[in-house]
């Protein structure tokens, strides 16, 4: 059956505090239905386990993600699309940060559960797509809303009703990307870096960082700083917050526990 197949695998380093998610599916990584359960049911792990800081999203594929698995949505009956981008973008709604490392093609459902990541990094051979258009169809997991937040209303208008892919360079001039690194192998040293750095931080803090961006620039600007304003009162009162002056007074490293 065309809609099963494919993995999502869960592995944890640095200390158990960074948590990878690898797609794996053959050389272009295709997504299955299969494969967009696994994405919500490891992010839902995850997220119960306050050892984990940070979610790195990655593919063992030669490219990222061709896309979905195209000859399976005609195994599904219409009803069922009506929840399609809830389990692959489960990125958006985990409380920990996370960063997607993009090497290859990222079309389709693929760059979807791309934009739903937090921070996103590439090599210079990665190409980005919401190709729908050329099925008689739309981005259905976010990519409308999502794509046209990043690079404007006109960039997405052309994107997505022309098929047409955006090269690396322009998704890093445009914000859809952080950084662009050499390969596949400087890339995830760049992701293992950035990583265990975010890790560092105080999950509370990323957390709260992270809930104030998502919410407050959908919302008008006085209530993003209203938002803002609680946010930061509610931080003056944790232990990481006292530990953080602390730590700067005598000069040292703070160590962060989430409390």
């Amino acid at each position: 059956m065309a809609l099963t197949g494919g993995d999502v695998l869960l592995e944890r380093g640095h200390d158990g505090r960074v948590a990878y998610l690898t797609l794996s599916h053959g050389k272009y990584s295709v997504i299955t239905w299969e494969m967009r359960r696994l994405v919500a049911e490891r992010f839902a792990e995850i997220d119960r386990d306050d050892e984990v800081r940070v979610v790195v999203v990655r593919s063992d594929g030669e490219h990222f993600s061709s896309g979905g698995d195209i000859a399976g949505f005609m195994e599904v009956e219409p009803f069922d699309f009506t929840d399609l981008g809830h389990n692959v973008t489960a990125a958006a709604r985990s409380p920990k940060p996370v960063i997607a490392a993009v090497d290859g093609y990222c079309f389709g459902v693929g760059l979807e559960l791309v934009l739903s990541c937090d921070i996103r990094l590439a090599t210079p051979r990665s190409q980005f797509a919401l190709p729908e258009m050329n099925l008689g169809m739309i981005p259905g997991s976010g990519g409308t809303q999502r794509l046209g937040r990043l690079i404007g209303l006109s960039r997405a208008k052309f994107h997505i009703m022309t098929a047409t892919r955006i090269q690396a360079q322009q998704a890093l001039d445009w914000g859809v990307l952080a950084g662009l690194h050499d390969d596949r192998d400087a890339l995830y040293a760049a992701v293992d870096e950035l990583a265990a750095k975010m890790a560092a931080f105080s999950p509370s803090a990323q957390r709260t960082a992270k809930e104030v961006l998502d919410k407050g620039l959908d919302g008008p600007l006085y209530t993003g700083i209203e938002l803002e304003r609680k946010a930061y009162a509610m931080l003056r009162a944790t232990e990481d917050f006292a530990e953080g002056v602390k730590a700067f007074g005598e000069k040292r490293k703070p160590d962060f526990k989430g409390r």
